[in-house]
């Protein structure tokens, strides 16, 4: 893994250009291997498995922690033992460095665990 789970989020609002193709498959390498990039390169996502809900629950409110943290927010569906994240950066409709930062975080404390 890299340092960009150090690294922090900075705001955007808009008015920048999404990352491009290159520089996208320059971060995906920084993240872990199960983060897959969609076919239009808008988005990445992953899916977390757990053992129960309790501990799906400890992840979803784990994420939300680092989303309130970074100021940036995954979509994430969740059901029993499964948590799908997804990130793009809705301002500007496609990616930014903080979905990969974000993803970087997530990654961490995963290995932490």
């Amino acid at each position: 893994m890299s340092d960009l789970n150090k690294k922090h989020c900075v705001p955007c609002e808009g008015g920048v250009a999404p990352l491009d193709k290159d520089t996208i498959n320059e971060l995906m390498k920084e993240v872990h291997t199960d983060w897959q990039l969609r076919d239009d390169n808008k988005e990445i996502l992953r899916l977390f498995k757990f053992k129960d809900y309790h501990q799906t629950i400890d992840f979803v409110n784990s994420v939300a922690s680092i989303a309130h943290e970074e100021d940036h927010h995954p979509d994430m569906e969740v059901s029993y033992s499964k948590c799908l994240i997804r990130y793009n950066t809705h301002a500007i409709g496609g990616l930014s460095t903080n979905d990969f930062i974000c993803a970087a975080i997530i990654d961490a404390q995963m290995e932490e665990q």
